[in-house]
């Protein structure tokens, strides 16, 4: 009797491709933000991907990943406030501030929960914040975990955040559960430890998720899960549109910034690294020339990148790889 062939042939893959665009990842709890990067740019077979606003393994929730040229914007449409529901455990500190971290301290939190409400409201507007010694703030150079690794001290700077708000989702004896909306560089783990020490008892972060950011749509994550079954769902593997139209544009991230509008001819040289002085053929969408901040430029409805204003000359900051193709000899509209 003839035995059946071993069939150990890998499945076929597409090939990898050149994809723009931001995707609203709903990271699960548990990987960290480079693993589910790398799984994302291994469905979309992108060539090339980042993420902004890192969420530690322990969190959930809105993670952007940028393919191909969003990366080069991701400092841009993420500095919006952010929005996260966390759960804090009352009675037990730990050296990271959440359930990862060693247990530091631990204390009675018996009647800790009433003081909440009234707790909470000294934590709103401007505080000043230490971040956890686990971060990935650099000092010198080096992230600050590296030297927490190493058992090595360091003075962990200090710095401003604001609490616009704070609201109460549930509370038990030895637990509350919070939405916090912050401005950009609020550490939640650092924000709930001090409530917990501000209470008396101490207090981690056992569940962390973002929710929001400013600027990006709301309301349109998708999970790992979800990504993976439309990949698998395909026919054809070198099918990717209904995965491409789940990505954001890039100009339709940037498009919250100013506007100015740039001539054609103008446009050409501006893309290659030209500044130009504005004239009357320039026009301005909700900025004008004295505007000092980033400002989104564009020619006929393109979106080619975003710049400054200086003495009245426009300054290129950061740009699409040749938008207009001139390094193709396309120079003519």
């Amino acid at each position: 009797m003839q035995k059946s062939a071993n069939n150990n042939t890998k499945p076929a893959r597409a090939p990898l491709r050149d994809v723009d665009g931001i995707f609203l990842l709903d990271k699960p709890s548990g990987i960290s933000s480079a693993l589910a990067l790398t799984k994302v740019r291994g469905i979309f077979r992108a060539n090339k991907g980042g993420h902004t606003g890192t969420l530690d393994p322990l969190a959930s929730g809105l993670l952007p990943i940028c393919l191909g040229q969003a990366a080069k914007f991701s400092s841009y449409f993420f500095e919006g406030a952010k929005k996260y529901i966390a759960t804090g455990k009352l009675g037990i500190s730990t050296t990271t501030c959440d359930a990862e971290g060693e247990v530091v301290e631990t204390k009675d939190y018996q009647g800790c929960i009433d003081k909440l409400e009234s707790t909470i409201e000294s934590f709103l507007g401007e505080i000043t914040q230490v971040p956890p010694i686990y971060s990935a703030i650099k000092v010198d150079g080096r992230p600050l975990y590296k030297y927490a690794r190493k058992g090595q001290e360091v003075e962990v700077p200090s710095r401003q955040v604001q609490i616009f708000s704070i609201d109460i989702l549930d509370k038990k004896a030895d637990e509350f559960t919070v939405c916090v909306y912050c401005s950009k560089g609020t550490y939640i783990r650092t924000l709930v430890s001090d409530i917990g020490q501000a209470l008396g008892c101490g207090a981690h972060v056992s569940m962390l998720r973002r929710i929001e950011v400013d600027g990006l749509p709301k309301g349109q994550m998708h999970t790992l899960e979800f990504l993976q079954n439309l990949a698998d769902s395909r026919d054809d593997i070198a099918y990717f549109g209904d995965m491409d139209r789940l990505l954001i544009k890039v100009e339709d991230a940037m498009n919250y910034l100013p506007r100015i509008n740039v001539p054609y001819d103008k446009a050409v040289l501006l893309c290659m690294g030209q500044r130009q002085k504005i004239d009357d053929s320039y026009s301005f969408e909700n900025c004008t020339i004295e505007t000092s901040t980033t400002l989104q430029i564009r020619t006929n409805g393109m979106f080619l990148g975003v710049g400054h204003i200086q003495k009245g000359v426009l300054i290129s900051d950061r740009m699409m790889s040749d938008p207009l193709h001139t390094n193709k000899g396309l120079y003519k509209n």
